[in-house]
């Protein structure tokens, strides 16, 4: 059958518009997570250590707005020395997530790590979703592949269950939340900690309305997420613990059995905080830092290392450290 230039014109367009459709379908459904977050296993014993930290804008080294790069490099070098048995990080590794130069910058800076086989478990930031989503998460889960497209995800790590959240989704609704409420119902029996990593932090004494320096406040979403923390944690045996990043510097709070960390001190320029007088850290420095996490048996130690920077020199100092252990009923129940 012979077709009219008009029917041609009209086919021509038809297949043009399939085509864009496509295209569209497929960079939407690349900006979701998997329908089955991957549940993933670090090999390791009691006792054993590891890093939480974050906020470090990998970004072109000669730009120094975004970040302080001596003090982002310099952190790096001392977590590769700690020969931790895993990285958890609390979001915005990069800069701008959809920038590949800025992805390059993390491959060239953080090649240490894996040259010496460190895994590194990521939260996503707000700064790791700038620019296209599409690219941006492609990006990501580049340079995570096992994570299987999975935003939030879990980890086992001898008697640790480590649950990473995406808090640019609800954390306690829809989908995620969903999740999350089946891990928390269902905590095998020899998890003695359960960390919950994400990148915006349930408390901060840090404020959005501050005027110099920079700062952030609590949001809602993540308000939700620490009252049902802490309304499980009077009937949970596993001790919880947040990993949050965000602010710009460090913080410690605790809350209902709920021990919580802001540990965003990982190059990005630091925030000033006025800390509440109940806030059990009190300091008035740039705490550029990382935490190392000792876990045994029942128990942890959480050290803050602080980085001062001083005419080209690291020089490092401890200035918060914490023992976390089960409750004494809780413990006796293990043991029996």
């Amino acid at each position: 059958m012979r077709l009219t230039p008009f029917t041609r014109n009209l086919l021509l367009l038809c297949l043009v518009v399939s085509l864009f459709a496509l295209i569209g379908c497929k960079k939407k459904s690349s900006t979701q997570s998997s329908t089955t977050p991957v549940e993933l296993q670090v090999k390791v014993s009691t006792p054993f250590r590891f890093i939480a930290y974050g906020d470090t804008r990998f970004h072109n080294p000669q730009d120094t707005e975004a970040a302080n790069p001596p003090v982002r490099l310099a952190l790096v070098r001392a977590i590769a020395d700690a020969n931790p048995a895993l990285i958890g990080f609390t979001g915005d590794i990069v800069y701008n997530g959809n920038d590949t130069d800025d992805w390059k910058t993390w491959d060239i800076e953080t090649s240490i790590w894996r040259e010496k086989g460190i895994p590194v478990f990521p939260a996503l930031g707000n700064h790791d979703l700038h620019g296209d989503p599409a690219l941006a998460l492609g990006n990501y889960f580049q340079r995570f592949p096992d994570l299987k497209n999975s935003r939030y995800y879990s980890v086992r790590a001898a008697n640790v269950l480590l649950l990473v959240l995406d808090s640019a989704l609800d954390e306690t609704s829809g989908p995620q939340g969903q999740w999350l409420a089946s891990k928390l119902d269902n905590i095998p029996a020899e998890v003695d900690f359960v960390f919950v990593m994400l990148h915006h932090p349930p408390y901060t004494s840090s404020s959005d309305e501050k005027k110099f320096g920079g700062g952030h406040s609590s949001r809602s979403p993540e308000n939700m997420l620490a009252k049902m923390l802490e309304n499980r944690q009077a009937h949970t045996r596993a001790r919880f613990v947040v990993f949050s990043g965000h602010v710009h510097n460090y913080e410690r709070h605790e809350h209902g059995g709920v021990t919580y960390f802001v540990t965003g001190g990982g190059g990005a320029h630091a925030y000033p905080i006025e800390r509440g007088p109940d806030d059990p850290f009190q300091s008035k420095e740039i705490n550029y830092h990382y935490l190392l996490v000792e876990v045994d048996q029942q128990r942890l130690n959480v050290t803050m290392n602080r980085l001062q920077w001083n005419d080209g020199k690291a020089a490092w100092t401890t200035p918060d450290q914490i023992e976390i252990r089960l409750p004494k009923a809780a413990s006796a129940a293990a043991g029996q």
